[in-house]
């Protein structure tokens, strides 16, 4: 799965062009620079590549969801609906914001359940944040239909689908707004990164400020732009997307392998009796970064999952014990444990959650194990794993 397994001469010669400049800020310098500006550089590749009009680099998928929220105008008082499986970073950038996370559960997908989002809306709703975990996508038609009637803005976390696509365009740019993860262990890296992409040129130039201190980036004197509203420091820097250019080149390849992997390891499963798979709405779309497949009770889950670790067949993921991934684990955000005091609205609105409503997610996690798929497998590698695992899950069913 992640880029990094390929990192390499692309990548090293990207870093050495900022590194021969010592220009390593994405702004000002400009005669030092010598003509290199990776950050702009890699924004334009971006464009190209997912067919997007405007991408933002930001310094993570955490701060390209902050930024999401602000440019889109979403704040105090009001709710966003997203998914029981996500990573933190995606109720973090809620509550930055001031607004409140509507938890509401999955389907066999592993994203939003339509017919919960639905269920969940009320008047303070303004956005609906499908979150495409594990390399595959969310039920985008039924998702973007449900925003349409209640005029409610899309915003896809595409942070673990990137190159996954539904209907034939890419993942993040389906939205009236979409982010990318471009950490370490992301489907390619920048060392640490992100962006925010949409088609709606006033969120772009709104982003462009925000992510600079509200920088208007008006001129050439860096010193005398003004500051049309407030900002933060969300940059990348020039040596963090100088990685990602590197890595860009490399995407298609990336996908390419990941495809070969999953379809080995699936070959093999599927000769299993009792396993089933994700439920995936564009087969073609999907990144497969992961396999992910349920056994038939959430028992014979943890045992299945406790005997590949144990037969040396790390990569498999339970995440309905993850600290980092389900709901079950959050209890910061359940307790709205905070250094500072949080606006009232969100603490009362988090007391009055019930946290223990999620049986229809409970029961698709508590069988779920997730096969993470390794880009330097040879064949044989591969074929020896994926004959290893189902021998491994027959033997417990």
């Amino acid at each position: 799965m992640p880029g990094f397994e390929f990192f390499g001469e692309e990548e090293r010669k990207e870093v050495n062009d900022v590194l021969n400049t010592g220009i390593m800020m994405r702004y000002g310098f400009d005669g030092m620079r010598h003509g290199h500006w990776k950050a702009k550089e890699l924004e334009t590749a971006i464009t190209e590549k997912f067919n997007v009009k405007y991408a933002q680099l930001t310094s993570s998928g955490t701060t390209a969801l902050s930024t999401a929220m602000a440019v889109m105008g979403v704040g105090h008082g009001d709710e966003v609906i997203m998914p029981t499986f996500t990573f933190v970073a995606s109720f973090e950038a809620i509550v930055a914001a001031g607004a409140i996370p509507v938890l509401v559960d999955i389907d066999e997908t592993l994203c939003l359940d339509p017919k919960a989002v639905e269920a969940a809306i009320t008047p303070r709703t303004k956005m609906v944040m499908p979150v495409h975990m594990c390399g595959s996508m969310a039920q985008l038609d039924e998702l973007q239909a449900i925003c349409k009637k209640h005029n409610l803005l899309l915003l896809e976390d595409a942070c673990q689908a990137i190159g996954g696509s539904f209907n034939g365009q890419s993942l993040g740019t389906i939205g009236d707004g979409g982010t990318f993860s471009f950490d370490f262990v992301k489907t390619i890296t920048c060392g640490e990164g992100g962006v925010f992409m949409t088609n709606n040129e006033e969120y772009y130039i709104h982003a462009d400020h925000y992510t600079d201190h509200g920088h208007d980036h008006i001129g050439s004197d860096r010193g005398a732009e003004t500051h049309p509203f407030l900002g933060y420091n969300f940059r990348i820097s020039e040596l963090h997307a100088a990685v990602g250019l590197g890595q860009l080149t490399k995407l298609d390849k990336i996908l390419s392998t990941q495809k070969k992997h999953n379809a080995i390891i699936k070959a093999a499963l599927e000769k299993v009796d009792g396993l089933t798979y994700r439920k995936i709405p564009d087969p073609a779309g999907d990144n497969a970064s992961f396999l992910s497949f349920f056994l038939p009770t959430e028992d014979l889950t943890r045992t299945a999952h406790k005997e590949l670790l144990a037969n040396g067949l790390g990569g498999n993921f339970y995440w309905f014990d993850n600290n980092w991934h389900y709901i079950k684990k959050w209890d910061h955000l359940k307790n709205a444990t905070s250094l500072f005091p949080l606006n009232p609205t969100l603490v009362n609105a988090i007391g009055a959650t019930d946290f223990n409503a999620f049986a229809q997610s409970d029961q698709i996690m508590g069988r779920t194990i997730s096969s993470l798929i390794n880009l330097n497998w040879t064949q044989e590698q591969a074929e020896e794993r994926a004959d290893k695992m189902a021998k491994t899950i027959q033997s417990v069913l």
